[in-house]
C-alpha cells in the first residue's frame, strides 16, 4: 500500500508576481535527474524555475543569483558530498552583502554515512542555510517548507 499523495503546494506570489526559484547542484555533483525532478515539482506550484544544472561552480551560482534576483535558491546533491561543497558555497554567498539575506536551502544525499547523515543538518543550518532536507522525508518536508507563508521562507529552521 502506498501512502496518500501530498498535494502540490502553492507558492504565494511575491510582490504580485510569480516566485522565481533558482535550482542548482554543488560544484562536484554531476547528477541531473534530481534537478529535473525539483524543477518539475516547483513548476507544478506555479513558480518560474531556472535550473543551472550539474557541477555548477560557486562563482557561476553567485553571478546567476545577482543576475536573476531569485526569491529562493534550492541546492540539491546526490553524490554524498553536498555537506562539504554546500558549506563552502553558503559561506561565499553569505559573505556577499547583496546576497547575504537570500533564502537558500539544501537537500538530497548530503553525506556518505547513511543514517549518520542526519547529524549534518544542524551544521549546515549554522553555516547559513535556511533549511536542510534529507532522508526519506526530505521531499515532503520541502513541500511543507514551500507551502509556508512567504515571510517564513527566509527564517525557517527546518532540518530532516
Amino acid at each position: 500500500m502506498h501512502p496518500p499523495a501530498i498535494p502540490a503546494p502553492t507558492l504565494t506570489p511575491h510582490a504580485g508576481r510569480v516566485r522565481r526559484i533558482l535550482v542548482s547542484s554543488v560544484s562536484s555533483d554531476s547528477h541531473t535527474w534530481n534537478l529535473v525532478f525539483l524543477q518539475l515539482l516547483l513548476e507544478e506550484t506555479g513558480a518560474q524555475v531556472v535550473n543551472l544544472g550539474a557541477c555548477v561552480p560557486d562563482d557561476l551560482l553567485l553571478a546567476e543569483c545577482r543576475r536573476l534576483h531569485p526569491d529562493l535558491v534550492v541546492i540539491s546533491s546526490v553524490n554524498g558530498h553536498g555537506h562539504l561543497d554546500g558549506r563552502r558555497l553558503i559561506a561565499r554567498l553569505r559573505a556577499e552583502p547583496d546576497l547575504a539575506d537570500l533564502p537558500v536551502v539544501i537537500g538530497g544525499k548530503l553525506g556518505t554515512q547513511g543514517v549518520a547523515n542526519t547529524a549534518l543538518g544542524p551544521g549546515l543550518l549554522a553555516a547559513g542555510f535556511n533549511a536542510v532536507f534529507e532522508g526519506s522525508g526530505g521531499v515532503e518536508e520541502f513541500q511543507r517548507y514551500l507551502a509556508a507563508p512567504t515571510q517564513a521562507l527566509a527564517s525557517s529552521n527546518a532540518a530532516s
